[in-house]
């Protein structure tokens, strides 16, 4: 009879079953290892390739340095930019719409563990940040918030519930502090910097 870490028993099934876990995990392991190899390089065309090879959905810009679980569950829209050291988990779907400019250390979890749960086991949520957001530097935004159209979340700032069109939140967790009064935006990013 098998065990499992917190020693309760498994079937022949459950046994097999973690074993190709396992393996896979070591493939993805070796494939993120890669992709944190491809975040040195300064180049956002080469970058760019080398995380749709990977799987990811990207039609913006990703500067250098950036972190990720699973990126073919990362959908990134056009004329987005994501700054540098960015954390993006995409154990679950992670969304990200047009025009969105998040900042540099920025960290993005739709993965956590169930605090409540026997085995501790990982709860998982998908995160979609609206068009023409702004998300400032080393902002947490935590598993299963949606970030409305047009939002601003300001530097520093732990989102841990939905954030609606137009809000601008702050603080620790972030709560509405304001409200943006350009209702339509237009405007385009522009490119992103050389060698960043």
């Amino acid at each position: 009879m098998f065990r499992d870490r917190n020693n309760k028993e498994l079937t022949l099934s459950e046994t097999i079953q973690r074993g190709i876990n396992r393996i896979y995990n070591v493939f993805l392991d070796i494939e993120l290892y890669l992709l944190y190899l491809l975040g040195h390089v300064p180049s956002h065309i080469i970058r760019k390739i080398g995380y749709q090879l990977a799987g990811m959905k990207i039609k913006g810009t990703i500067h250098m340095w950036a972190r990720f679980y699973n990126p073919s569950n990362i959908l990134i829209g056009e004329d987005t930019i994501v700054g540098d050291h960015a954390f993006l988990d995409g154990r679950k779907e992670i969304k990200i719409g047009n025009h969105v400019d998040i900042a540099s250390e920025v960290m993005i979890y739709n993965s956590e563990h169930d605090l409540e749960s026997e085995d501790f086991t990982a709860r998982e949520e998908p995160v979609e940040i609206g068009d023409y957001v702004f998300i400032g530097p080393r902002v947490i935004i935590m598993p299963g918030v949606k970030i409305g159209k047009g939002a601003v979340v300001a530097g520093g700032a732990v989102v841990t519930k939905s954030v609606p069109d137009y809000a601008i939140v702050g603080g620790v967790p972030a709560k509405v502090i304001g409200e943006r009064k350009n209702k339509n935006p237009k405007y385009r990013l522009g490119r992103a910097r050389l060698f960043q």
